[in-house]
């Protein structure tokens, strides 16, 4: 059972998980700071000058009933930032290897398969075929 795991932890892919939630982790940080120290103070300078930023008091006298619209813009501005980066950086470039690793090694797309209605009209046909020759035998 014990090899078993270790098989397991040993693996590629986990590897490269691991590898992944680190480098994931550390770019969530840096996009929050940017988010946090750039787009934030933009964000409160549209809302005016009230410190609190983009957003308002559902009751005016209860800080408490504050609904932050900045806090919402910057976390899908920090959205749109992380997977635009995930992206460019990391799928689109993996993508591209892995066709033209694909076509160095020959791998073409399969044949399409032909449907029922075709295979039946090949049998079809080749009986017609077989039923006259055996008439043009006799």
């Amino acid at each position: 059972m014990l090899k078993g795991f270790k098989d397991f932890i040993l693996r590629g892919n986990v590897i490269e998980l691991a590898i992944a939630v680190v480098v994931g982790t550390a770019f969530t940080a840096l996009v929050t700071a940017f988010t946090t120290n750039i787009i934030n103070p933009v964000i409160a300078a549209a809302g005016g000058v009230n410190a609190n930023g983009l957003g308002f008091r559902i009751w005016p006298d209860n800080p408490a009933t504050f609904v932050n619209i900045g806090a919402v813009i910057t976390a899908f501005v920090t959205f749109l930032i992380t997977a635009a980066v995930v992206y460019f950086i990391f799928v689109a470039p993996m993508n591209k290897f892995n066709a033209m690793v694909k076509s160095r090694r020959g791998d073409e797309e399969a044949p399409v398969e032909p449907t029922d209605t075709e295979l039946l009209v090949e049998i079809r046909d080749f009986l017609g075929e077989l039923a006259a020759a055996n008439r043009a035998s006799r």
